[in-house]
């Protein structure tokens, strides 16, 4: 979308969306962050913070760049959240639910910056080389960095303890991070998946949000990008069908030789 106005702004992080989220799909996104959110009247309780309910917002909230939105703001409950766990809990919502993320006045696209970015798969130990061997191709240069084709990964120790990955608290030793980076992000998704069941990880996006497919990397279109595909579509179309009927036509017979 382009540079986004600044907007100071009295609130927690808060998530711009286009339309507003049912209720059930909101608590069930939560969940994909800390599988033990829970609804607390209209409201969703997680981890030191409250999601609270969706409500109509003025278009300066995105500085204009939404003409209608709802904002579903991230509060802390008690002390200031972890590890950013507020922020990243609303930037995640607003990126599949195709909206915008509000922090500290700043407004912003959260489906930006993918390249920089990229899923990640938390272990509760360091794997060994010859684990990662069948899926990942080691650098001879660094013991910490790994290549699968175009995909580049890296073993980080993992900062903080993600709710998403409670599970493996209570058997953890060194919670390390696998952490993938290409321009793909189905692939990525992809390979995420395949690591983390070939390690018994848990694949997270780069908020920290549980994957369940490759496709959950992929930003939902908005009605703009969908509208600009269909007329691609029918453009190719026409184009075809112009081409067809140029082909069809059957050139006039040359006159008889007397």
């Amino acid at each position: 979308m382009g540079w986004l106005a600044k907007r100071r702004l009295r609130t927690g992080p808060t998530a711009a969306l286009p339309a507003k989220p049912d209720p059930a799909e909101l608590l069930r996104i939560v969940q994909l962050a800390d599988p033990n959110a829970r609804l607390d009247g209209d409201d969703v309780v997680a981890v030191d913070v409250r999601v609270h309910a969706p409500v109509e917002a003025d278009k300066e909230l995105t500085g204009g760049e939404l003409e209608q939105a709802w904002a579903v703001r991230v509060a802390a409950e008690g002390p200031l959240p972890l590890d950013f766990f507020d922020r990243y809990l609303a930037e995640g919502l607003a990126f599949r639910l195709g909206g915008l993320a509000v922090c500290r006045g700043e407004v912003s696209d959260p489906a930006d910056g993918a390249a920089e970015s990229g899923p990640a798969v938390i272990l509760p130990v360091r794997p060994s080389a010859e684990e990662l061997e069948p899926l990942l191709q080691q650098d001879e240069e660094d013991e910490f960095t790994f290549t699968a084709g175009e995909i580049r990964a890296a073993l980080v120790p993992e900062k903080g303890q993600p709710p998403a990955v409670q599970e493996l608290l209570p058997f953890a030793t060194e919670l390390t991070a696998i952490e993938l980076r290409g321009d793909d992000q189905v692939k990525l998704g992809a390979l995420a998946l395949e690591l983390s069941e070939a390690l018994n990880g848990i694949p997270v996006d780069r908020w920290r949000f549980r994957i369940d497919a490759p496709e959950d990397l992929v930003a939902p279109a908005t009605e703009d990008a969908q509208e600009d595909v269909q007329e691609d579509a029918q453009e190719d179309a026409q184009e075809d069908a112009q081409e067809d009927a140029q082909e069809d036509v059957v050139p006039p017979a040359d006159p008889a030789t007397e």
